[in-house]
């Protein structure tokens, strides 16, 4: 049996993780992750060729890593569950991939996206374009018809999420046990608020119709 590489992609791109969460993008160069996972410059490049491939591979790993679990949570339950299960599942997934959100953090446009190959830009598209979609059907499949749905599932899933993991890991700090729980109670508000909403509307239309 042959012997696992010493400098895999994944430890390499590791590095490539840390160097970024400590210094920002500029900090991750094909020098610099060597030096970072104690390898010679010639077992980076022999994983990727220049450092826009790198960064693309790096952004790759993080949004699959999240969109993994992600999507196995959006596929839990009924719609209006499984949306909270999700909002759960994002923070769950920072606390204990903190590395892997802070790439995610910084975004495709800031980790170089106008040189990665075609390919890989075209990845980033097909991930994003899967996101929406998958939204689309619990929304379809939701008894929720109201012109706001899609808006508040986005607000759940992604932005709610997005803003409690960048609170606390821009500035450095862990994100704490309860942001999870949080995070699931917020995402529940959002649509107890509409189903509030759509009761009282129909309470109040039935007593206007029954005092006429």
């Amino acid at each position: 049996m042959g012997r696992l590489p010493r400098y895999n992609a994944d430890r390499l791109l590791d590095a490539a993780a840390e160097l970024l969460a400590g210094g920002g993008p500029a900090a991750v160069t094909m020098s610099g992750v060597a030096r970072a996972a104690g390898a010679p410059s010639g077992s980076v490049y022999h994983r990727f060729p220049d450092r826009p491939a790198l960064l693309a591979a790096l952004w790759s790993r993080a949004i699959q890593s999240f969109h993994d679990e992600l999507f196995a949570a959006l596929s839990l339950g009924e719609p209006q569950e499984a949306i909270r299960r999700s909002a759960r599942a994002s923070l769950e997934w920072a606390r204990r991939n903190p590395s892997e959100a802070r790439v995610l953090l910084t975004g495709a446009r800031e980790l170089d996206e106008q040189n990665w190959s075609e390919q890989a830009r075209t990845d980033i598209a097909r991930a994003d374009t899967a996101l929406h979609e998958a939204l689309s059907a619990l929304i379809e499949n939701s008894d929720d018809t109201a012109p706001d749905a899609a808006d508040r599932a986005l607000l759940a899933v992604v932005d709610l999420p997005y803003a409690m993991i960048k609170r606390y890991l821009s500035v450095g700090r862990p994100i704490p046990d309860h942001a999870p729980e949080l995070a699931e109670q917020a995402a529940a508000a959002l649509f107890a608020m509409r189903r509030s909403r759509t009761t009282n509307t129909r309470s109040t239309h039935h007593g206007h119709e029954t005092t006429g």
